[in-house]
């Protein structure tokens, strides 16, 4: 090869090793920094941002709850019931006069929530222990719900309650309502009939005077409390059976959602009742949606069940809520009586007479009044109405025993006449002898 060509070849080999060589140099002296840096240079940034929002976000909760206090130093007596209702939105939609109940095609609810939640104890201040009070207060406190109050006529009345407690609620008497906690979920009065409309009155004169003082603190702090009293906030109930949640009404105009609970079962003894009998009863309820939305809450958490009804049937239920359980306890006392005229003692004949009544309440448990019903009527037998008469009248007619025997042997004649075929001749006799009997004891 000649020389030149030699040459310009070797010149061309050396060029890019020389402009890859500049190259690399270049690259090394231009400064990198180290990731590292970066890295703790992003992360104070982010510490910094971080630091600013938290210290707002303290600046923000500290004057929250500034104002928070301030707003309940002169707040009245408030009732926070959103852990009383029901998760059905349906409660809410309800109209303050719709009775349906909770459960779909059926007019009783089951009970399917023995307690309520344990995060909350719904505060509760029972006014009127006496039997009834008293075991609905236990009965409460076992099912999850926090007594904080009892009131009777007497203090010493009220404290004797309390002790069956556990925390001891505040024992009053009747004239100190206005020491009623601030901070309560639910007013139950369980008072006689007679006692619950001034007990509401006299509540509600509480709350004035209460609401009276809160509106000398500030002209925003009325604002509010003026939208607290238009929107119900809490929830009054009363007992009777026989009353409606009418008689609650000036509770109405402090916010209060009224109604009724009635738990159609026989209290004796507060302690047996506060556990067994009330745990297994029927409620009757009655007033406005979110009241009975309550109520219904209350029924679940006792392992009750419920039913309602409209104001206006109240009394009528209660008649035969008396006759029923009352009414039964009499007969069952004049039963006694005439049994002692035969020479029993007042014990023994109770003995005797216990299991009869039992075996009558099964078969009522197990059928229709019409096919339970047993004896001298559900026979048509004339001959031994005749004897009983007789044997009434020579008695000296016990405490009215003849009428009574006549009145409801005419409806158990009725009952009997539906399911036989009887001699319409022997039908008939049987009922003018009652008829004549009912207006001889009319007439004496």
């Amino acid at each position: 090869m000649p020389r030149e060509t030699q040459n310009r070849s070797e010149k061309k080999l050396k060029q890019p090793r020389g402009e890859a060589h500049r190259a690399t140099a270049r690259d090394s002296q231009t400064p990198t920094p180290p990731p590292a840096r970066k890295a703790t240079a992003r992360k104070v940034k982010t510490e910094k941002v971080t630091a600013r929002k938290v210290t707002a976000g303290r600046a923000d909760t500290s004057a929250a709850a500034s104002r928070s206090k301030a707003s309940a130093a002169s707040r009245p007596t408030t009732f926070d019931n959103s852990h009383l209702t029901t998760s059905d939105n349906s409660h809410r939609a309800a109209s303050p006069n719709s009775y349906a109940d909770a459960s779909a095609g059926s007019r009783v609810a089951a009970s399917d929530q023995p307690r309520v939640a344990a995060s909350h104890q719904p505060r509760v201040a029972v006014i009127g222990a006496g039997r009834l009070g008293s075991a609905l207060a236990v009965a409460l406190s076992r099912s999850g719900y926090r007594v904080v109050a009892l009131v009777a006529r007497r203090a010493a009345r009220a404290r004797r309650a309390a002790r069956a407690l556990t925390p001891p609620p505040l024992a009053l008497d009747a004239n100190r309502l206005d020491l009623l906690p601030d901070t309560l979920d639910l007013i139950l009065i369980t008072t006689p009939d007679d006692q619950i409309a001034p007990v509401a009155a006299r509540l509600a004169e509480v709350l004035a005077a209460r609401h009276a003082r809160a509106q000398q603190s500030s002209q925003q702090t009325r604002a509010r409390q003026s939208a607290r009293r238009r929107t119900p906030h809490g929830v009054a109930l009363h007992a009777s059976g026989a009353l409606s949640s009418a008689a609650l009404a000036p509770l109405g105009a402090h916010g209060f959602s009224l109604g009724s609970l009635h738990p159609l079962v026989s209290v004796s003894d507060p302690a047996a009742g506060g556990g067994r009998n009330l745990g297994g009863a029927f409620y009757c309820l009655e007033g406005e949606a979110h009241a009975l939305a309550a109520a219904r809450r209350i029924v679940r958490a006792l392992g009750g069940q419920s039913f309602s009804l409209a104001a206006r049937d109240k009394a009528l239920y209660h008649a035969a809520a008396v006759i029923a359980s009352g009414h039964t306890v009499a007969l069952f006392s004049l039963a006694s009586e005439l049994l002692a005229r035969c020479g029993l003692s007042r014990a023994r004949a109770r003995e005797v007479l216990l299991p009869l009544l039992a075996s009558t309440l099964d078969n009522l448990k197990a059928h229709a009044p019409d096919e339970a019903l047993t004896g001298t009527f559900a026979r048509a037998d004339l001959s031994t109405v005749r004897k009983h008469l007789a044997a009434l009248e020579d008695a000296g007619d016990v405490q009215g025993a003849t009428a009574v025997y006549a009145l409801l042997g005419k409806r158990s004649l009725e009952m009997a006449a539906r399911r036989h075929d009887f001699d319409p001749s022997v039908v008939t006799e049987i009922a003018l002898l009652l008829r004549r009997a009912i207006r001889t004891s009319h007439d004496e």
